[in-house]
């Protein structure tokens, strides 16, 4: 009687460890697909130029770009970009979304 118990608990854990890998399984083919989708969408929205100065930042600032990204997207979505944003264009809106340099104040005592 023992040994089934111990069987049905390791057949219950083992259930629920597959459920949870398919599970996540799922969610990461749903994350590659999105990306997948939204690197077409940028394919179409920027210019080569302007898809290598968004690649150098996301090494540096990837929030940044995560944000500036999902902005161009919403702007072609709503058909508000009439032709490609070229690299000069990218950089006006990055001017615009960052701040030129951080202020450093140091205090003296």
């Amino acid at each position: 009687m023992r040994d089934e118990e111990l069987a049905e608990i390791k057949k219950r854990k083992m259930e629920e460890l597959l459920q949870q890998q398919q599970k996540n399984a799922d969610l990461d083919t749903q994350k590659q697909e999105i990306e997948s989708q939204k690197a077409a969408a940028l394919r179409q929205i920027l210019t080569p130029g302007a898809r290598e100065r968004l690649a150098r930042l996301r090494l540096a600032r990837p929030e940044v770009v995560a944000v500036v990204e999902q902005q161009l997207i919403a702007l072609a979505q709503s058909a508000r970009l009439q032709q490609q944003v070229d690299d000069e264009a990218l950089r006006g809106l990055l001017q615009r979304l960052v701040p030129d340099k951080r202020e450093i104040k140091i205090e003296r005592r």
